[in-house]
């Protein structure tokens, strides 16, 4: 017979919680005007948040080998430039009027 202990309140039970709090930190900022772009930026930092937290803990990058974390951050590095140009070319198109 195994001695294992199973128990709710182990690292994945405190990062459901954490997870189940973000999103009601995320419900309750939705209903905060904080501004035009700064709404925004507390929803992408929120959703930020959550998304390292089940990289890390749920996808098992925490305890990976250096070759992981360099692929999964190298990855991230080249969406981000990805975004960045995406952003850089939609901010400069003018809409032309014809008529």
């Amino acid at each position: 017979m195994s001695d294992e202990h199973h128990s709710l309140m182990n690292p994945y039970g405190f990062i459901l919680l954490a997870l189940l709090g973000l999103t009601g930190v995320t419900v309750a900022a939705a209903y905060v005007d904080f501004g035009h772009p700064w709404s925004d930026v507390a929803a992408l930092a929120i959703a930020l948040v959550k998304a390292s937290l089940v990289v890390a803990f749920f996808m098992h990058v925490k305890g990976s080998t250096a070759m992981i974390k360099i692929s999964v951050f190298s990855g991230i590095f080249w969406m981000a430039v990805f975004f960045v140009l995406i952003l850089a070319d939609y901010l400069t198109r003018t809409i032309a009027f014809t008529g």
